[in-house]
C-alpha cells in the first residue's frame, strides 16, 4: 500500500503553557517547519505556535 501524503504534527505554544494544536501537513510540499500566530487559551492571548513531532 502507498504511504499517506499527510502526516499529523503538533503545533506547540511558545508561551510556555504547554498548550498545543494538532494539524495535518504534507511533507512533500511543505518541507520547512510550520509557524503560526494562534490563540493560547491558557495564556489568554495570541502567541507563536511552532511545529514539533507527535510522540
Amino acid at each position: 500500500m502507498a504511504k499517506p501524503a499527510t502526516v499529523l504534527i503538533k503545533l506547540e505554544s511558545t508561551g510556555g503553557t504547554g498548550y498545543f494544536y494538532v494539524a495535518k501537513k504534507n511533507p512533500r510540499k511543505t518541507t520547512k517547519k510550520l509557524e503560526f500566530r494562534k490563540y493560547d487559551p491558557v495564556a489568554r492571548k495570541h502567541v507563536v505556535f511552532r511545529e514539533t513531532k507527535i510522540k
